[in-house]
């Protein structure tokens, strides 16, 4: 059982060790408590897999089914739920605290490009050398960015700053 991932860990067939187990047939109705010697000679009967779906249940629960035809649709389900799966970026945009006015614009284009595309959006403005004495500067620059996108986003993290640089992060409004 190494190589096999953590969903696939099911005890089939003679891996089961309990003495007795809860049993349920192929088309789903309950057998009832049986030895696991008569439960294997019923899977093997019907030309199928006895395979352990409940291991902490007292008795452990049995169903009796074709294992392959399981293992196989259960991966793709997963794989049809990865797929339907959104991933959400955080995209970066940098900015400094004597940014120009159509730099600003540029900028809000692209944050806006984004918060379209639903992913979430991190504001930075670096403080060079004496700038860090003026970060109301970069508030005001900040505060002014989210006030332009407020129909799109909603403020996740209010501008603070860390170390030399103040960060903001939009999330797109759902």
């Amino acid at each position: 059982m190494a190589g096999i991932s953590k969903e696939h860990q099911h005890q089939v067939n003679e891996s089961i060790r309990a003495r007795e187990v809860r049993l349920i047939g192929v088309d789903g109705t309950q057998l009832g408590i049986k030895p696991i010697r008569e439960a294997l000679q019923l899977a093997q009967e019907a030309n199928l897999d006895l395979v352990n779906v409940a291991p902490q249940a007292k008795p452990p629960v049995c169903r009796i089914m074709d294992y392959g035809k399981y293992r196989y649709e259960q991966s793709k389900r997963e794989k049809e739920a990865r797929k339907n799966q959104k991933t959400i970026q955080i995209k970066e945009v940098r900015l400094s605290p004597t940014i120009e006015e159509n730099d600003i614009k540029t900028k809000l284009s692209n944050v806006k490009k984004f918060l379209k595309k639903g992913n979430k959006v991190k504001l930075t403005i670096r403080f060079r050398g004496r700038e860090i004495t003026h970060q109301e500067l970069g508030r005001s620059i900040l505060d002014r960015m989210a006030k332009e996108v407020e129909d799109l986003s909603e403020i996740e993290r209010a501008p603070k700053l860390e170390g030399r640089q103040m960060i903001m992060i939009l999330a797109p409004k759902q």
